[in-house]
């Protein structure tokens, strides 16, 4: 499992973010996004992310289209740390399934790549609580197409 020593020759957008050679993106900076591992010859990922007050719903709750975002900053970057960097892979469609109520405070995504395909990709994972237990969980289709 690859943990946070960044390998010079890995280029692309993933790598450079990790890497420091370029800025995170404005959504994984909002969400607090931060990579805990990834093994891109397996296809998985693990990161935290910081669920904040400013997340809640008037329940008090991390409203679920913040869950939903955390999961795509999940499910994605599994698929992207495998890529060349001339390539990329937007989610084209993401399905999640809300388990139990989020509360704020630190939440962690696993992700992995189900099936690789030439340019269609299925991908799924969790997002966990501080408890241990999944407070939602997704399945995404990505497509690899080139950067111009």
């Amino acid at each position: 499992m690859w943990v946070m020593e960044t390998d010079p020759h890995r280029r692309g957008p993933f790598w450079d973010v990790v890497a420091g050679r370029a800025l995170p993106p404005p959504s994984a900076v909002l969400l607090g996004w931060e990579l805990i591992e990834v093994d891109p010859e397996h296809g998985t990922i693990e990161v935290a992310f910081a669920a904040g007050e400013q997340f809640v719903n008037p329940m008090g709750v991390i409203q679920g289209g913040f869950l939903a975002a955390m999961l795509d900053e999940t499910l994605g970057p599994a698929l992207i740390a495998t890529l060349p960097e001339n390539r990329f892979a937007p989610t084209l469609d993401l399905h999640v399934q809300f388990l139990r109520p989020a509360h704020p405070g630190r939440l962690v995504g696993r992700g992995r790549i189900v099936q690789r395909g030439k340019e269609v990709c299925f991908l799924a994972g969790e997002l966990v609580a501080p408890h241990g237990k999944p407070v939602a969980v997704a399945t995404a289709t990505a497509r690899i197409q080139t950067v111009r």
